[in-house]
């Protein structure tokens, strides 16, 4: 492929960043009633291939079940979302889905807590030099790296991000707090947390993001909090993600 057929291939197009720009008069997004189409997880088969085993025995081996589930819940529900609402959309799947299953590896009780490195940054380069070593395209190595450093950029409102980024953070914050899941049929987040439960996520991951500000309170999640934030102020990150009204119940 050339480089101009790598750049559509592996998700780098150039999408606007803000969600608000993004959906602005979206034909089907936009409304009181969105489209749903009614896919369930049977409808979204997780891609394979020998660089995906690999990642997902490393991953599973590192992360614990609920991050684990999780990572699985986000693609479903990404592919889910391009599917129903941005069908000319054009990138591979086994990219995204490395992606997603590599995005919060950061957290892991390996990373955590051994580098002063925010979590998604040490968590990209954990993923790029991984995908290098299993033999995976250094453009896919690229775009998995880049979508994992930028998915907690929620409040930037300028620019572009990579097409696999935005997916990324669609499908994550409507994970962990419920944002835009009117945008996929009920009966899909029915199925994908039979298939992946919760298991207690939002408490989980309320606790993951209360454990890296105490750790580091210089962090990039502190991105979510009031400025200067200070140990002992509750974030307002945990919080919203403990109000996740969505998925309720099905945690």
């Amino acid at each position: 492929m050339t480089d101009r057929d790598n750049v559509t291939f592996y998700g780098f197009t150039a999408v606007p960043r803000y969600p608000e720009v993004l959906f602005k008069d979206h034909p089907t997004a936009t409304g009181p009633n969105p489209k749903q189409d009614e896919f369930t997880v049977e409808s979204i088969p997780l891609p394979d291939s020998e660089v995906v085993r690999e990642v997902k025995a490393f991953v599973k081996k590192e992360l614990d079940e609920q991050t684990f589930n999780h990572s699985n819940r986000v693609y479903i529900y990404g592919t889910a979302l391009v599917k129903t609402h941005f069908p000319t959309w054009s990138y591979d799947h086994e990219t995204y889905y490395l992606a997603c299953l590599l995005h919060d590896i950061g957290t892991a009780e390996k990373f955590l807590a051994t580098t002063k490195l925010s979590f998604e940054f040490r968590g990209a380069i954990v993923a790029r030099d991984l995908i290098l070593a299993q033999g995976g395209h250094q453009d896919q190595a690229d775009s998995v790296c880049d979508a994992i450093v930028r998915h907690q950029d929620i409040f930037v409102k300028g620019g572009n991000i990579t097409m696999i980024g935005q997916i990324l953070q669609l499908a994550t914050i409507l994970d962990n707090v419920g944002l835009r899941a009117n945008l996929i049929h009920p009966k899909l987040i029915e199925t994908t947390t039979r298939a992946f439960p919760r298991k207690g996520w939002s408490e989980h991951f309320a606790r993951v993001v209360e454990t890296e500000l105490k750790l580091k309170p210089w962090c990039h999640t502190s991105t979510f909090e009031i400025p200067n934030w200070k140990e002992g102020v509750q974030s307002n990150f945990a919080t919203d993600v403990r109000g996740n009204e969505v998925m309720r119940p099905f945690d």
